[in-house]
């Protein structure tokens, strides 16, 4: 439900911190707090995360994500549900997969200190990015 005066749009645009769940092999979700950034012009979330780790190889297995965000004060939350490709790992500190990932850093973060080190770590890390076309956005403000 979607109050008419509430965009969870924009919340999810604010937003840095939230829980992306995955599909476990046996069908239960799977959740992790991540850092998205949300493109809202373009209908993507994007996520970094380690290749090996759960939600990478539930999402290599079944691409149906979803991230829900909560506001500071816990009163308002939005949803988004898609389907996620994943660019990555890369081998390269300067090839497309890393490039992703520092695209990805400084719409979510802004500027690194280091962009070698930053790149070096992306490789070392095995760091993939999710990208997530969202389908379905829905929320709710109380009050």
């Amino acid at each position: 439900m979607t109050s008419a005066s509430f965009d969870p749009r924009a919340l999810l645009a604010e937003s840095r911190l939230g829980v992306l769940a995955t599909i476990k092999r046996d069908g239960r979700p799977q959740l992790s707090p991540v850092t998205p950034y949300y493109d809202r012009e373009n209908e993507v979330i994007y996520v970094s995360m380690t290749e090996g780790r759960a939600k990478t190889a539930n999402l290599r297995r079944d691409p149906r994500a979803t991230l829900q965000v909560t506001s500071p004060d816990g009163r308002s939350w939005a949803t988004a549900e898609g389907i996620a490709t994943l660019i990555g790992p890369g081998t390269d500190p300067h090839g497309p997969e890393v490039e992703a990932l520092v695209d990805y850093y400084r719409k979510a973060a802004g500027e690194h200190p280091d962009w070698d080190e930053y790149r070096a770590v992306m490789v070392s890390d095995r760091r993939v990015l999710m990208k997530m076309s969202v389908d379905h956005v829905y929320g709710q403000t109380i009050g």
